[in-house]
């Protein structure tokens, strides 16, 4: 932080017309500075073209702009794109673009390390440091819009908060950066095309259903039996599946968008079909659809790829009992880009 100024995204469009406002020089002034910090992103106040160099230099006195950059990126050879991004104070998170039948997906981070202890997960290996901002959030959206445009020849079409960190547990500075990045006064994505996924926390739910959310629920299940659960996902400890379940169904009765149920396959733990009947039962009960995601390895042995056969066993069991099924099969994993695996290998080992 610059010594005794503000950080200016930290401030609403209301508050920086009430400081402009406060000094006589016009509240429209703040809309135009708002314009080119969130639609513009203008990294310094010389960008700021429109205002006169006396509002200019003002603003240079009171405050500075931290910016999130991208200080190396890894091509896969599928297309994937995996981004160190390094917020201001040095630390790095990963973000992760990917090009997939004519639209582009942004995967963002939105805490350095994560909290919850899934064993899967190498994400979760890693301390949590801290929160993002909302403004670091957003960072990582417009620094991938424009390598979209540069290597896909399309802006950004999907956002999902499936990087590191959970988002639930960084609520307010999500919801801010959402709000951003939908707001037409900033990039206005629809929220329709925003997912934000969560390991399962019931009470956060419910709090995104009453704040009226409008973008899509993704919850990382993996297992509906709930005593086996609770032996890889710790939050299933706190949370039963009885008491997600009907999070998901307060969820849908508020918003009437169904919730994507997330499930990895393991070879040796969950590829029964017992373990199938019990998704099956789960799904039955909330308006869902099922994401079968393929495994990443992450060097923990306890975890392998279930075989296809087995894959197509849940397809069938799941597309016979009438629920829609989607097979997620992974991009970027020659860079630990793919869902699971990102824990800052390069930066960490540097």
């Amino acid at each position: 932080m610059e010594s005794g100024k503000k950080d200016i995204r930290s401030m609403s469009e209301a508050q920086l017309r009430d400081f402009f406002s406060s000094r006589g020089l016009g509240a429209y002034r703040g809309s135009q500075v708002h314009q080119w910090l969130w639609q513009k992103g203008a990294s310094t106040f010389e960008e700021m073209t429109s205002l006169s160099r006396a509002v200019r230099d003002e603003l240079d006195k009171e405050f500075f702009i931290p910016k999130a950059r991208i200080p190396h990126c890894q091509h896969s050879s599928d297309g994937t794109i995996k981004n160190a991004i390094e917020l201001p104070d040095g630390l790095i998170v990963e973000s992760v673009l990917i090009p997939a039948d004519g639209r582009t997906t942004l995967c963002v981070s939105c805490q350095v390390g994560c909290a919850m202890g899934c064993a899967f997960c190498a994400t979760a290996r890693l301390k949590r440091t801290r929160d993002l901002t909302a403004a670091e959030i957003y960072d990582q959206v417009l620094l991938a819009e424009a390598q979209s445009i540069e290597y896909f020849s399309r802006p950004l079409s999907n956002i999902v908060f499936m990087g590191m960190g959970e988002p639930t547990m960084n609520y307010s500075q999500v919801m801010r950066a959402i709000e951003l990045i939908t707001s037409d006064a900033a990039l206005g994505m629809s929220p329709r095309r925003i997912t934000v996924s969560t390991v399962g926390n019931a009470r956060m739910i419910r709090r995104m259903a009453d704040d009226g959310a409008r973008f899509h629920l993704a919850v990382s299940l993996h297992w509906a039996i709930q005593e086996k659960r609770a032996t890889i996902m710790p939050i299933a400890q706190s949370v039963p599946l009885d008491e997600l379940l009907d999070s998901l169904n307060y969820w849908y009765s508020k918003t009437k968008s169904r919730v994507t149920l997330e499930y990895v396959i393991w070879k040796g733990l969950n590829d029964g079909i017992e373990d199938v009947k019990a998704l099956i039962a789960f799904a039955r009960r909330v308006p869902s659809k099922v994401n079968l995601i393929e495994y990443n390895d992450i060097g923990d042995e306890r975890f392998s790829t279930a075989s296809r056969e087995v894959t197509r066993m849940y397809i069938d069991a799941l597309e016979a009992a009438g629920i829609t099924t989607v097979v997620r099969y992974s991009k970027g994993r020659d860079i630990d880009a793919a869902c699971g695996q990102l824990a800052g290998k390069r930066e960490n080992k540097e």
